[in-house]
């Protein structure tokens, strides 16, 4: 059933929190709301860490952002008034605004929560039944019904929208990189002497799931042969956490490699890999970054569904096991088999083939 929405709402918030991956995926429908409500005020509110890719958004007039890991984190430091002044501030920017149409895209509790906070005369997301969903379909007014799972998540959040009577017959990004994101990527490119001269290479070895991690021999024998065969240049990207991953990753090659982890932002890391030629990830949250901004993946999956949160479009390629287990969505696992299976050969043989 298509609900008819009003043409002349002019206030609407969008409630996607985290993380990096998820709200990437949720930027098309941010677009679509925007072509079809090309005169309202559009609010987002999010979590800090993936606050990057919605900030400075063209499609967006304001961001709300919560800072709710800090805030849990200081309960018993010193700053644990600072943080309830932080709250306070944060709860009264959320119900600063009646909202003529609320959507939940998160389906989980801390989204529910901040619903229902909110002022909203119209509160949206889908009802009960959603696989992994906790139970905020209790805060909405307004329950769509749910939609099966194995559709990519991008495409879920465009047919809630569709539920709404909110169409669109594309799915645009518009990632907000900007000349000087790019620029200062540039410059740290040049630094490390990456040059355009070679094909360059971005792989985003470490991901948050021990279950979604490869071999660090691998990516060492992967990025060695890269190099061998390609005359490729290779930068390894990740977050600050990551350097130590990735440092043991290079000193097991037998060429020299470039470790950017934790030196980019998030947008600087996004003009990265537009300068790249191919992008190499786990599933993880860069992986969707390259997808976004264009660049082609080879991205290697084991106890996830590549069909429902795999890199977005044509041009990407998915390596994966094909064992009866897999995708299981366990974060723990005694074997890994799913990742252990997946040889060197076969990543880069999709990895030569895409460059």
């Amino acid at each position: 059933m298509v609900l008819s929405v009003d043409k002349a709402f002019k206030k609407i918030l969008i409630v996607k929190l985290s993380a990096i991956g998820d709200v990437i995926h949720t930027l098309p429908s941010l677009n679509a709301i925007r072509e079809n409500f090309p005169d309202a005020h559009i609010t987002w509110i999010v979590e800090e860490a993936a606050s990057d890719f919605v900030k400075g958004h063209k499609a967006l007039d304001r961001i709300i952002i919560s800072r709710r890991k800090k805030w849990i984190k200081n309960i018993f430091s010193t700053s644990f008034l600072q943080s309830i002044k932080e709250i306070y501030t944060f709860i009264q920017e959320v119900r600063d605004t009646r909202y003529d149409l609320v959507i939940d895209f998160q389906t989980l509790l801390k989204s529910g929560f901040i619903v229902l906070l909110s002022r909203g005369k119209l509160k949206a997301g889908f009802d009960k039944g959603m696989e992994h969903m906790e139970h905020s379909y209790l805060f909405l007014n307004k329950r769509i019904p749910p939609v099966d799972m194995n559709h990519h998540a991008i495409l879920r959040s465009l047919m809630l929208l569709k539920s709404l009577g909110i169409t669109s017959d594309k799915i645009v990004f518009d990632l907000p990189v900007s000349h000087i994101d790019r620029k200062k990527a540039e410059d740290l490119l040049t630094r490390n002497g990456v040059k355009d001269s070679k094909p360059v290479v971005a792989i985003n070895p470490v991901a948050k799931w021990k279950t979604k991690m490869w071999d660090n021999a691998k990516f060492a024998m992967l990025a060695d042969r890269l190099i061998e065969t390609c005359d490729a240049r290779v930068v390894f990207t990740g977050s600050k956490t990551d350097f130590p991953v990735v440092d043991e990753i290079i000193s097991g090659m037998k060429h020299q490699a470039v470790n950017l982890a934790g030196k980019t932002t998030l947008k600087m890391l996004a003009a990265v890999f537009e300068t790249a030629d191919l992008v190499i990830s786990t599933d993880t949250g860069p992986m969707h970054v390259a997808a976004a901004i264009g660049t082609p993946v080879v991205a290697v999956f084991g106890p996830t569904a590549p069909w429902r949160t795999g890199p977005f479009g044509s041009g990407h390629h998915v390596i994966r096991a094909d064992i009866a287990c897999s995708p299981c969505f366990k974060r723990k696992c005694e074997t890994i088999a799913c990742m252990k299976e997946i040889s060197v050969d076969r990543v880069f043989t999709a990895a030569y083939k895409l460059l």
